[in-house]
Protein backbone atom coordinates (compact mmCIF):
# COMPACT_ATOMS: atom_id res chain seq x y z
CA UNK A 1 0.00 0.00 0.00
CA UNK A 2 1.83 3.29 -1.09
CA UNK A 3 0.36 6.95 0.37
CA UNK A 4 0.89 10.33 -0.89
CA UNK A 5 4.02 10.61 0.91
CA UNK A 6 5.64 7.41 -0.74
CA UNK A 7 4.07 9.12 -4.51
CA UNK A 8 7.28 10.89 -6.29
CA UNK A 9 6.66 14.50 -6.28
CA UNK A 10 6.87 16.57 -9.61
CA UNK A 11 9.78 18.00 -9.85
CA UNK A 12 9.11 21.86 -10.75
CA UNK A 13 9.34 23.76 -13.34
CA UNK A 14 12.10 26.76 -13.68
CA UNK A 15 10.57 30.25 -14.09
CA UNK A 16 9.81 30.84 -17.28
CA UNK A 17 10.81 34.60 -19.08
CA UNK A 18 13.64 36.92 -17.28
CA UNK A 19 14.37 34.63 -14.44
CA UNK A 20 16.36 32.39 -16.08
CA UNK A 21 18.17 34.04 -18.62
CA UNK A 22 21.51 32.65 -18.82
CA UNK A 23 24.23 34.39 -17.55
CA UNK A 24 26.50 32.54 -20.34
CA UNK A 25 24.75 34.14 -22.93
CA UNK A 26 24.52 37.62 -21.90
CA UNK A 27 28.08 37.73 -21.77
CA UNK A 28 28.18 36.28 -25.07
CA UNK A 29 26.07 39.27 -26.54
CA UNK A 30 28.45 41.69 -24.81
CA UNK A 31 31.45 40.36 -26.49
CA UNK A 32 29.88 39.96 -29.53
CA UNK A 33 28.94 44.12 -29.39
CA UNK A 34 32.64 44.88 -28.78
CA UNK A 35 33.26 42.98 -31.91
CA UNK A 36 30.63 44.63 -33.90
CA UNK A 37 31.25 47.72 -33.15
CA UNK A 38 34.97 47.70 -34.19
CA UNK A 39 34.15 45.67 -37.35
CA UNK A 40 31.08 47.85 -38.62
CA UNK A 41 30.70 51.28 -36.56
CA UNK A 42 27.72 51.84 -34.64
CA UNK A 43 25.80 53.34 -37.61
CA UNK A 44 25.78 50.21 -39.24
CA UNK A 45 25.29 47.75 -36.52
CA UNK A 46 22.13 45.38 -36.23
CA UNK A 47 20.59 43.07 -33.58
CA UNK A 48 20.86 40.67 -36.33
CA UNK A 49 24.79 41.04 -36.67
CA UNK A 50 25.45 40.77 -33.04
CA UNK A 51 22.83 37.60 -32.55
CA UNK A 52 24.95 35.89 -35.19
CA UNK A 53 28.32 36.90 -34.14
CA UNK A 54 27.26 35.67 -30.67
CA UNK A 55 26.05 32.01 -31.51
CA UNK A 56 22.75 33.27 -30.68
CA UNK A 57 19.35 34.11 -31.88
CA UNK A 58 17.79 37.85 -31.93
CA UNK A 59 15.29 36.99 -29.73
CA UNK A 60 17.69 35.82 -27.01
CA UNK A 61 19.28 39.36 -27.82
CA UNK A 62 15.80 41.21 -27.46
CA UNK A 63 15.06 39.49 -24.50
CA UNK A 64 17.68 41.37 -22.59
CA UNK A 65 17.54 44.85 -24.57
CA UNK A 66 15.04 46.44 -26.52
CA UNK A 67 17.05 47.51 -29.07
CA UNK A 68 20.60 47.83 -30.18
CA UNK A 69 20.52 51.69 -28.72
CA UNK A 70 19.80 50.77 -25.37
CA UNK A 71 22.44 47.83 -25.42
CA UNK A 72 25.09 49.95 -26.27
CA UNK A 73 24.29 52.26 -23.29
CA UNK A 74 24.49 48.83 -21.35
CA UNK A 75 27.77 47.59 -22.12
CA UNK A 76 29.62 51.19 -22.68
CA UNK A 77 27.83 52.27 -19.60
CA UNK A 78 29.51 48.86 -17.95
CA UNK A 79 33.07 49.75 -18.28
CA UNK A 80 32.47 52.85 -15.50
CA UNK A 81 31.84 50.42 -13.44
CA UNK A 82 34.61 47.99 -13.93
CA UNK A 83 37.01 50.63 -13.67
CA UNK A 84 40.74 50.36 -14.04
CA UNK A 85 42.91 48.76 -11.23
CA UNK A 86 44.51 51.61 -8.78
CA UNK A 87 48.62 50.64 -8.72
CA UNK A 88 49.82 51.47 -5.25
CA UNK A 89 53.58 51.27 -5.37
CA UNK A 90 54.32 53.33 -2.68
CA UNK A 91 55.49 56.57 -4.68
CA UNK A 92 53.51 59.07 -6.64
CA UNK A 93 55.57 58.87 -9.53
CA UNK A 94 55.44 55.33 -9.80
CA UNK A 95 51.76 54.93 -9.62
CA UNK A 96 51.27 57.05 -12.24
CA UNK A 97 53.67 55.41 -14.50
CA UNK A 98 52.24 52.35 -13.96
CA UNK A 99 48.67 53.86 -14.69
CA UNK A 100 49.58 54.96 -18.22
CA UNK A 101 51.64 51.83 -18.88
CA UNK A 102 48.09 50.16 -18.49
CA UNK A 103 45.81 52.74 -19.62
CA UNK A 104 48.20 53.21 -22.98
CA UNK A 105 47.74 49.43 -23.72
CA UNK A 106 44.28 49.38 -23.50
CA UNK A 107 43.82 52.49 -25.82
CA UNK A 108 46.32 51.21 -28.22
CA UNK A 109 43.95 47.75 -28.08
CA UNK A 110 42.55 47.34 -32.01
CA UNK A 111 39.00 46.79 -30.27
CA UNK A 112 39.48 49.88 -28.36
CA UNK A 113 41.37 51.96 -30.84
CA UNK A 114 37.92 51.32 -33.26
CA UNK A 115 35.13 51.99 -30.84
CA UNK A 116 36.05 55.01 -29.08
CA UNK A 117 36.12 57.38 -32.20
CA UNK A 118 33.25 55.76 -33.53
CA UNK A 119 31.38 55.84 -29.94
CA UNK A 120 32.82 59.83 -29.86
CA UNK A 121 30.97 60.73 -33.67
CA UNK A 122 27.98 59.36 -32.83
CA UNK A 123 27.99 60.97 -29.47
CA UNK A 124 27.46 64.25 -31.09
CA UNK A 125 24.54 63.22 -32.90
CA UNK A 126 22.88 61.13 -30.14
CA UNK A 127 22.81 62.54 -26.52
CA UNK A 128 22.28 59.06 -24.44
CA UNK A 129 25.39 57.50 -26.30
CA UNK A 130 27.45 60.81 -25.24
CA UNK A 131 26.20 60.42 -21.51
CA UNK A 132 27.01 56.76 -21.37
CA UNK A 133 30.48 57.36 -23.10
CA UNK A 134 31.58 60.15 -21.16
CA UNK A 135 30.65 58.04 -17.70
CA UNK A 136 32.63 55.39 -19.02
CA UNK A 137 35.51 57.69 -19.95
CA UNK A 138 35.68 59.51 -16.84
CA UNK A 139 34.41 57.29 -13.92
CA UNK A 140 36.65 54.42 -14.80
CA UNK A 141 39.66 57.18 -14.36
CA UNK A 142 38.18 59.42 -12.03
CA UNK A 143 37.71 56.04 -9.23
CA UNK A 144 41.28 55.48 -10.09
CA UNK A 145 42.51 58.85 -9.73
CA UNK A 146 41.35 59.60 -6.68
CA UNK A 147 42.93 56.26 -5.28
CA UNK A 148 45.74 57.64 -6.18
CA UNK A 149 45.52 60.90 -4.93
CA UNK A 150 44.45 59.47 -1.64
CA UNK A 151 47.72 57.62 -1.39
CA UNK A 152 49.70 60.39 -2.59
CA UNK A 153 48.24 62.83 -0.02
CA UNK A 154 47.88 60.32 3.37
CA UNK A 155 51.92 60.13 2.28
CA UNK A 156 52.35 63.52 2.23
CA UNK A 157 53.29 63.81 -1.04
CA UNK A 158 50.79 66.50 -2.12
CA UNK A 159 49.05 68.60 -0.17
CA UNK A 160 45.75 67.95 0.97
CA UNK A 161 42.44 68.92 -0.44
CA UNK A 162 43.61 69.17 -4.42
CA UNK A 163 40.88 70.35 -6.95
CA UNK A 164 39.57 66.66 -8.02
CA UNK A 165 38.79 67.97 -11.93
CA UNK A 166 42.39 69.78 -11.97
CA UNK A 167 43.81 66.61 -10.92
CA UNK A 168 41.80 64.41 -12.97
CA UNK A 169 42.52 66.55 -16.48
CA UNK A 170 46.23 66.78 -15.49
CA UNK A 171 46.47 63.30 -14.87
CA UNK A 172 44.52 61.57 -18.00
CA UNK A 173 44.28 64.55 -20.22
CA UNK A 174 47.79 64.33 -22.16
CA UNK A 175 47.26 60.35 -23.12
CA UNK A 176 43.84 60.62 -23.83
CA UNK A 177 44.97 63.16 -25.79
CA UNK A 178 48.07 61.73 -28.04
CA UNK A 179 45.75 57.95 -27.86
CA UNK A 180 42.06 58.95 -28.55
CA UNK A 181 41.91 62.58 -30.14
CA UNK A 182 44.83 63.17 -32.10
CA UNK A 183 45.29 59.13 -32.29
CA UNK A 184 49.14 59.46 -32.85
CA UNK A 185 51.35 56.02 -32.89
CA UNK A 186 52.93 54.10 -29.93
CA UNK A 187 54.51 56.70 -27.75
CA UNK A 188 58.80 55.96 -27.80
CA UNK A 189 60.47 54.62 -25.04
CA UNK A 190 60.72 56.92 -21.69
CA UNK A 191 57.42 59.37 -23.01
CA UNK A 192 55.28 57.68 -20.43
CA UNK A 193 58.19 57.53 -17.72
CA UNK A 194 58.58 61.44 -18.73
CA UNK A 195 54.58 61.60 -18.55
CA UNK A 196 55.01 60.47 -14.60
CA UNK A 197 57.90 62.62 -13.56
CA UNK A 198 55.89 65.64 -15.55
CA UNK A 199 52.67 65.15 -13.93
CA UNK A 200 53.99 64.06 -10.61
CA UNK A 201 56.05 67.35 -10.34
CA UNK A 202 52.61 68.92 -12.11
CA UNK A 203 50.42 67.59 -8.75
CA UNK A 204 53.08 68.81 -5.94
CA UNK A 205 53.22 72.52 -7.16
CA UNK A 206 49.27 72.65 -7.16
Amino acid sequence: MTTDADEPRPRRRAPAGAAVLREDVTEAIRAAVFEELAAVGYARMSIEGIARRAGVGKTAVYRRWRSKLHLVLDVVSALAVQGLPAPDTGSLETDLRLLYEVTSRALRHPMASQIIPDLQAEAARNPEIDDALQKALREGQVGVASKILAAAEHRGEVRPGLAPDLALDLISGPLYWRSVVIRGPKPPKGYLAALARTTAAALRAL
